[in-house]
This record gives structure tokens, sequence and C-alpha cells, in this order.
């Protein structure tokens, strides 16, 4: 499988900078796997796609803020990873701004760079805790090409989000009121979204791209719930791959925290997960891999081809799919 086998042309104008104003307004395309068949519906319909013995699969993870910009708006950090409230891990921009020793002030926190990683990534230790309230920013997606607002602060949020620690939104989440959740049998995992998210894949050969690793945790709870499920229909990519990994490594789905860095693309088998809400991804994104190795690459990318004819807002701000 080469990279460019995952690539489409998306029009700017799909990409959804903005959210409705409503959650559970957007669209959702219907994809029925074994037909290759299409509907065209609206994500309140959910419900509708749901049998008997059905469990919805939710990330609980509550985006926290973690780019930070100078005093001076020279220099900006993406936290990565709080070793302790002061010790942070971080991507830089611009690197020459902070190298070994230099200095950012953040409000009343100086910063100073004690190591640079191989990577590039900085290890940022503060004189005193830095004011997240006021300094902090969610890292909204490149693509969405504006600052994050107050606005963002509740929107680019799931209604059931509590385990603070995620970089970017689970965005199939997204599109849940608390009143269409409340009528969907659910149970919820944990994993922390990182700024693999964001990373273009840059090999030509997809086996060869290699996954950041991100913190899941599930409980005995849920662990219980899924195995007393008929289907399990996740929502997003990104508790998909908590199932699956925890799945490829025990037989069965086990409460277990830990990290994965689980990379799924065709022709992986999915063993856990019947049915699967997600948004439109990035061209050539690993997410796009994901759920062509669900759904098939060709009927994913003719769904996209769809998609795009019938005008569907892309991204996490955009519409939704739905593949049973």
């Amino acid at each position: 499988m080469l990279t460019a086998d995952f690539d489409y042309h998306l029009p700017e104008e799909l990409i959804a900078s903005e959210p409705l104003a409503d959650r559970a307004a957007s669209r959702m395309m219907v994809v029925h796997r074994e037909e290759g068949r299409i509907e065209h519906r609206s994500f309140r319909d959910l419900p509708e796609y749901l049998r008997e013995g059905d469990l919805v699969v939710l990330n609980d993870t509550r985006v926290v803020p973690a780019r930070f910009f100078s005093d001076d708006g020279s220099k900006e950090l993406l936290r990565l990873q709080a070793f302790s409230p002061t010790k942070w891990r971080c991507m830089v921009k611009p690197g020459r701004k902070l190298r070994l020793g230099n200095t950012i002030a953040i409000g009343e926190a100086t910063g100073t760079v004690r190591e640079i990683y191989e990577n590039g990534d900085r290890l940022i230790e503060f004189d005193r805790v830095v004011d997240e309230k006021s300094h902090g920013h969610l890292a909204l997606p490149p693509y969405m090409h504006r600052q994050d607002r107050e606005d963002d602060k509740e929107r680019y949020q799931t209604v059931f989000a509590r385990e603070e620690g995620s970089i970017a939104a689970p965005t199939a989440g997204l599109h849940f009121t608390p009143e269409v959740l409340a009528k969907l049998p659910h149970a919820f995992v944990t994993l922390h979204v990182g700024v693999g998210t964001f990373q273009p894949v840059k090999v030509d050969d997809v086996k060869d791209h290699v996954m950041h690793a991100e913190r899941y945790s599930l409980s005995e709870d849920t662990a219980s719930k899924i195995a007393e499920a008929k289907r399990v229909l996740a929502v997003g990519t990104t508790a998909t791959r908590v199932l699956e990994s925890i799945a490829a490594k025990h037989g069965k789905v086990v409460a277990e925290s830990g990290e994965t860095s689980i990379f799924i693309h065709p022709p992986y088998q999915l063993r856990v997960v019947g049915a699967l809400l997600t948004n439109f991804h990035l061209p050539k994104s690993t997410l796009l891999m994901l759920v062509s190795a669900f759904a098939g690459r060709e009927l994913m990318l003719r769904a996209y081809e769809e998609a795009i004819r019938e005008r569907y807002r892309f991204y996490s701000y955009g519409d939704c799919m739905l593949i049973v």
C-alpha cells in the first residue's frame, strides 16, 4: 500500500472552520459495507441504525489548552507532555529562538530550554506554574486557518468530555448532545489525542510510517458492557484504536491503561468494532487509512467523491459518516 493510494482532492471551501450552531444538525453519510450502498441522512437519524444488543463506545477525553505564546509573540510552544506542572516536553516555533539555555516568558513564568530531543522537541523547565487560564490556547487544527476563540472552549469539546489530557478533540463525538446520547446504550473509553493527529504521512510506503504513542484507559465497567454487547459501534478513530489495541494484545477487550501506537490500515482486520461513526479525514492521513481498513479503500474513496459532490462539510467541525 502506498500513501498516494489514499489521496483525493478536496475543494478548500468544503473545509469547515466554523461549527454549526446546533451540534446535532450535521449531515450523516451512511455507508453500507457489504452492499457498497451510500445513503444521505442527518446525524439525528443515528438511533435508527442501532440494533438490539448494540453498544456505542465514545472517547471521554477532554481537550486542554496546550498552545502557548511568549509575551512578545515571537515564540510558540505546543505542550506534548507535562512531566510536572513546571516541566514540559514541547514542540516549539521557531527552533532558532529556543536553543539550549534560551528562555521564554509566558506571563509571570519564565521557561528555560533544558534539553533538545533527537526529533527537535524541547524539554522546558519553568520557574513557576504557567497561568493556563490566562495564557493557554486550544491547538485548533492548522487547516482551520484561524486562532481559537472563546466559543471554541465549549464547542471544540464533546458534551461528555471529562478526562483531561488531549491536544485535539475526538471530533466524531462533537455531534452528540445530551439528548441524543441519552437515547443510546453507551460506554466510555479514554484516549488522549496527541500531536500525531496533525502529523502528515511523509513516507511513500504506508508500512514505513511510525505512529506517535497515545495514552489510553478502559474501565472494568466498559469491558463488561463490551463483553455483553452483540455489536460495538465505535464513535471515532480514537475509540477504535483503544478497542483494537487491547484486543490485539489480549484477544479480547479487558480493563487496562497504557499507551498505544497501533497503526490500522489495509489489510488490517478489525476484531472488535462492528460499526463506526467518524468524520471526514484529510487526504493521505492515517485516519483515512483506518476507515479504509474497516470499509475498503475503493468504497471509501468513492464515498468521499460523493461527499464532495454533495457538498458535505469536512474535517473537525464538519459532517459525519456512519459505516455499518
